[in-house]
């Protein structure tokens, strides 16, 4: 067996060890449990909360509940640096484990969507990595590591999706943030609400406005659902 079969072996080795363990502990994860764990960690909170955002996105586990603890235990700032940090290195992780490991196993869970955001890509480029970063045509965990497959550079994929995911992500860190003020009774909780419920509003009409303003998008509308489906970040 040559090095790279090894290398092959030893990435798709580590990485279903971690979805097996983030199906064991899925319905456990929750943001109290993730609050409790990371509040006995004092100054190292922050280190501990990106790196397990990160392998939280390897392992398949859903990135909001990260997000929104985030939020509510960094606040609106920090809680954004650290969750656009994870969702990042997850990302990654997940794009290079596909690129080198497991391209046989990506390939049959996307499926012919895999084709479509192959097209999506040699038509527009770091364009299409936006889109769908903004319009969830796959499901976030399993778009990393179908993106992995496609021919789109490394370095564009990570600068793509750093940028498209971030008003996102601080969208559901602002909902942690003002759920937090709420239950405690801090600083101004209503306008802290209202903000949040304006942000909602408008990261669920985004897709919309996007879909109707280029119309049809490759890959979407083409496939049944699945359960995956139903899961974004």
């Amino acid at each position: 067996m040559t090095q790279r079969q090894w290398l092959r072996w030893a990435i798709l080795a580590v990485v279903l060890a971690l979805i097996a363990g983030g199906l064991l502990i899925r319905d456990d994860i929750d943001r109290e449990a993730v609050t409790g764990w990371l509040e006995d960690l004092g100054p190292w909170a922050g280190v501990a909360f990106v790196g397990s955002y990160a392998l939280g996105a390897v392992a398949f586990l859903p990135g909001m509940i990260f997000t929104v603890t985030g939020g509510a235990l960094f606040g609106p700032l920090w809680g954004t640096v650290y969750s656009v940090l994870g969702a990042n290195l997850g990302a990654a992780l997940a794009f290079l484990a596909a690129r080198h490991g497991l391209a046989d196993w990506v390939a049959r869970r996307t499926g012919p969507r895999l084709e479509k955001l192959q097209q999506g890509i040699d038509a527009e480029g770091w364009r299409f990595v936006a889109l769908v970063r903004l319009v969830p045509l796959v499901p976030f965990n399993l778009l990393n590591y179908a993106l992995g497959l496609t021919r789109v550079r490394f370095l564009t994929y990570c600068l793509t999706s750093l940028i498209a995911m971030a008003p996102a992500v601080f969208g559901y860190v602002w909902v942690g943030h003002a759920g937090r003020q709420a239950i405690a009774g801090d600083g101004n909780v209503f306008q802290s609400v209202m903000i949040a419920i304006a942000l909602i509003a408008v990261l669920a009409f985004v897709p919309r406005l996007i879909r109707s303003v280029r119309g049809s998008i490759p890959g979407e509308g083409n496939e049944p659902k699945t359960d995956s489906d139903k899961e974004t970040h």
